[in-house]
């Protein structure tokens, strides 16, 4: 599975959704898009879910790597 990264930490916090969207759109069939962040992205998969058809919830994985990073990835059907 082919994927792409999207580090937000750096990225303000009402940027950060859009941005994400964008670049979700932007993959193909089969691909994922992995994010590095600085909270668990709880509300963005609730969103996603809720959405997004082609995003695969069931693929979704989110790891706590450090107090304040966190790497999630979103897979797309």
């Amino acid at each position: 599975m082919a994927e792409q990264q999207l580090d937000l930490r750096e990225i303000p916090p009402p940027k950060r959704h859009p941005k994400i969207f964008d670049a979700f759109e932007d993959l193909d069939s089969g691909e994922a898009l992995t994010l590095v962040n600085d909270h668990e992205p709880t509300p963005l998969y609730h969103q996603m879910a809720a959405e997004v058809q082609s995003f695969d919830a069931e693929g979704y994985t989110v790891d706590r790597i450090g107090p304040n990073e966190f790497i999630a990835t979103l897979p797309k059907k």
